[in-house]
């Protein structure tokens, strides 16, 4: 619950109270009415087709605690039964009400971005973190998910963890100024999102906005081996550099029977690690996580006894097995050359003789897209994995079959699966690849664990 009162919500909101409901305080905020069913904050943000305004009264009517409003709204909510806040932004409400319940929870925040493993940061870093935690959901890190995130957080939080997304400039800046973070993690910057912001010099400095939102108090973990974020990171105080020969690494490993074992250094000594998963690129993503926990005031011991909790986020390195004895490695939730070359790698190492890559675009990569999917393309032959390129773009990956959608993709995948088998199924979600995964695994799956 919000646990704050009207009239410092009204406050923190900038809003005018106009209809005053039966008292108690929203559940959380929503933005969809068709989601209300008791309890909330329904905030009528202005969409490019329909203003959510015009949904309050249904919201109303469907129980929200409350509604927030622009004035051209009000006259039609007369005589409501819930609270009527009337606010000339809904969404900049919403982020100052975050920002507001952020600071009344005094957690500790930990804001987490990067062109490739932020959800996978976020997970790891949720399961590991003792106490009360509360983390994003799915991709509920926009300007308008993060906020819903925070609302969302009991008042009894003391850790919140919060994926934050860029897909421009000024944007990380954004979230930073509602999240306030104590501790941010770049997990690393690449060709992501260039299709936007002209290159990758600028991605970089836009993810790096997050050094600025954390404060000279704050800690920031970022790789050992930055790239074009470096020039960003010379010289911040509070610095921890995870992977290769910083300060959060590996120091003995041993991976067997698809979990990892590790002994890692950290700024608080040694610590031996139990991971219940294989890849390496998910290796790195928990030493910027038991980083991250470090820094903000829990002991390396205090995090690896509960790594046994750790679960990723839907379509990322799911492992399926078939009835039939072939592995499907469902990793379609996004796709670009970092992780894609990532994923690659891991499934050359998977112990089955026959390896297949069903792969998608790679979207947002600029003027220069075909060539970065040629180069994977290249890996993949080197790799001596046999690819399904699914759309147009995917044909610059010189596949060795094509399909010009999921449907006819997963046919091809059917007629070459079998218990040698080891498939990968990833691109970007513009290409629509979890239709494959649910067409060729329906009723098949006899278990899924990394």
């Amino acid at each position: 619950m919000i646990e704050l009162t009207t009239e410092q919500m009204a406050a923190a909101m900038g809003a005018e109270v106009i209809e005053r409901g039966h008292g108690g305080v929203p559940d959380r905020a929503e933005i969809d009415s068709r989601r209300v069913d008791g309890g909330e904050l329904f905030f009528g943000l202005a969409g490019s087709q329909v203003d959510g305004g015009a949904h309050a009264a249904a919201a109303l009517e469907s129980g929200a605690w409350g509604v927030v409003v622009t004035p051209d709204w009000i006259a039609e909510l007369s005589d409501s039964d819930g609270f009527v806040f009337s606010a000339p932004d809904p969404l900049g409400s919403l982020q100052m009400l975050a920002r507001a319940w952020r600071r009344e929870l005094g957690a500790k925040v930990i804001g987490i971005t990067g062109s490739v493993g932020k959800t996978s940061v976020k997970d790891i870093t949720k399961a590991i973190l003792p106490g009360r935690v509360h983390a994003s959901n799915e991709n509920f890190n926009t300007e308008i998910g993060l906020p819903l995130t925070i609302l969302e957080a009991p008042a009894d939080t003391e850790t919140l963890v919060l994926e934050m997304a860029m897909r421009g400039e000024g944007q990380i800046a954004e979230l930073a100024t509602i999240a306030e973070p104590d501790v941010g993690v770049i997990t690393n910057v690449g060709p992501v999102h260039v299709e936007l912001l002209g290159s990758i010099e600028a991605v970089a400095a836009a993810k790096a906005e997050l050094i600025g939102g954390v404060g000279p108090d704050g800690v920031m973990i970022v790789p050992f081996e930055a790239g074009y974020l470096e020039p960003h990171v010379e010289g911040v105080p509070g610095l921890v550099r995870f992977g290769g020969e910083g300060d959060v690494r590996v120091v003995e490993l041993d991976v067997t029977a698809g979990a990892t074992r590790a002994t890692i250094e950290t700024l608080q000594g040694e610590q031996k690690f139990e991971f219940p998963f294989a890849e390496p690129h998910n290796l790195l993503n928990a030493l910027a996580a038991i980083g991250a926990g470090v820094a903000a005031g829990f002991t390396p011991a205090e995090l690896a006894a509960r790594t046994d909790g750790i679960a990723f986020s839907r379509f990322r390195n799911e492992h399926l097995e078939l009835d039939d004895g072939s592995l499907i490695i469902n990793d379609c939730y996004n796709a670009n050359p970092i992780s894609m070359r990532a994923a690659l790698e891991y499934l050359s190492r998977v112990d089955r003789p026959r390896k297949l890559a069903v792969l998608g675009l790679m979207a947002e990569l600029g003027p220069d897209e075909v060539r970065y999917h040629e180069e994977i393309g290249e890996l993949a032959r080197s790799l001596e994995i046999e690819i399904i390129g699914v759309g147009d773009l995917a044909r610059s990956y010189e596949p060795d079959l094509k399909a010009g959608n999921p449907e006819e993709a997963a046919n091809l995948l059917r007629e070459r699966l079998g218990p040698e088998t080891a498939a990968l199924i990833k691109g970007s979600r513009a290409a629509g690849l979890e239709r494959i995964t649910e067409l060729v695994t329906e009723g098949q799956i006899e278990r899924g664990e990394p």
